[in-house]
């Protein structure tokens, strides 16, 4: 008895004596280093400016601009609004061409402005270097990007490129304006630096959506996907919020030998001020440019406007007010003027949108599938 009480009293001691398990130390293994993406050294190269054989999407000439890479001439500083004057300096639209057999391709660039990416826009998309080339059946298939992560870019844009000579496409940033860009390839490749094409480009006038929000890289804004698709140069004058029939960008419009207008402007706008401003655009137009088609676009509807009646309300008025400036024109004579609705331009679904307003990419091909037929017609089908 006495035995088994003394046994019982030395084990509960030790017990008593252990540490808990939460005062046991336990042996952590040392944290894995962060992985890092490894960047290759940059090879030998050879770089070939931009500016010296120049850009589509480049209106306007020779007029002289404050930097090659704006998109308004320097005349216009002071006659648009100060919004549209400091938007104009993006280089939304802009598009180089060349053709090379180079297995590398890289970008060297220096970013007007520190802020690389926006609310509803990526810092590929806002600032990033868009890589298209032309497949052996000669359609325009995507090939890279560039991912900023500063003011001065300078990376790969693709590389271990299969063998072959191709002509490509880079789009420039669509919310930063560029200093300077220069294109790389490796010592020996071959390289044709490609003029801009003669035709006359499709011009468009808008808001945001127009100028690019909320594409994911420069390529998939609804009018290079057009340009591509009509494989004609576009010019791309959107101004996120400032895109609203204003006279003083009509007069900058007309300096443009344009193959047709296309005015996108009533998400910037009210019904009232549609009313007031369609008419006389149009006719300041014509009265320079009698025979370019023009196609006017209505409103596209927030892609959450279905249960929201007050946008509902809003969208209804600007079509109207739109419908009704296009019958007056119409009766009072004005021709080769096009209409382009706007209820179906991201959809029916509702997916076609960031942020209700602002395209995606699936909403900024359903709204070039949209204008494709309209832009035909307007062009007598041409391509």
């Amino acid at each position: 008895m006495y035995t088994r009480l003394f046994v019982l009293a030395v084990v509960s001691g030790l017990f008593a004596a252990a540490p808990s398990l939460a005062q046991v130390p336990v042996p952590v293994p040392a944290a894995a280093p962060a992985a890092v993406a490894a960047v290759p050294p940059e090879p030998a190269l050879e770089w070939h400016p931009v500016a010296q054989w120049g850009l589509e999407g480049r209106a306007f000439g020779d007029m002289d601009r404050l930097r090659y890479f704006d998109r308004f001439p320097a005349v216009a500083e002071g006659r648009v609004t100060a919004n549209v004057w400091n938007l104009s300096r993006d280089s939304a639209g802009m598009m180089v061409r060349f053709r090379t057999d180079a297995t590398d391709i890289w970008a060297n660039y220096t970013l007007r402005n520190e802020r690389l990416a926006g609310a509803n826009m990526t810092a590929i998309g806002a600032s990033g270097i868009d890589l298209y080339a032309r497949d052996p059946a000669g359609k325009w298939r995507w090939v890279g990007v560039t991912r900023p992560a500063g003011k001065v870019v300078r990376q790969s844009i693709i590389n271990d490129l299969a063998p072959g000579t191709r002509e490509y496409a880079a789009y420039l940033p669509l919310y930063n304006g560029v200093d300077e860009i220069a294109i790389g390839v490796p010592p020996g490749a071959k390289f044709e630096r490609l003029a801009p094409r003669t035709e006359k480009p499709i011009v468009f006038y808008g808001t945001s959506i127009t100028h690019g929000a909320s594409a994911s890289r420069p390529g998939m804004a609804h009018p290079a996907i057009l340009g591509r698709r009509f494989d004609r140069p576009v010019v791309n004058l959107g101004f996120s919020g400032n895109g609203r029939m204003d006279a003083a960008v009509g007069e900058l419009l007309v300096k443009i030998d344009a193959a047709v207008y296309v005015i996108d402007c009533l998400p910037n706008m009210n019904a009232a001020q549609v009313r007031e401003k369609c008419i006389p655009l149009v006719k300041q137009i014509r009265a320079m440019r009698p025979e370019t088609p023009i196609v006017l676009v209505e409103d596209r509807r927030f892609t959450n406007a279905w249960v929201r009646a007050k946008q509902t309300a809003f969208h209804d008025d600007n079509h109207a007010a739109l419908r009704e400036s296009f019958e007056t024109l119409q009766k009072q004579g004005v021709k080769g003027l096009f209409y382009l609705g706007g209820d179906a331009l991201l959809g029916d679904d509702s997916e076609g949108a960031t942020d209700g307003s602002h395209p995606n990419d699936l909403g900024f091909v359903r709204q070039a599938d949209a204008f494709e037929p309209v832009l035909r017609a307007a062009l007598g089908d041409r391509k």
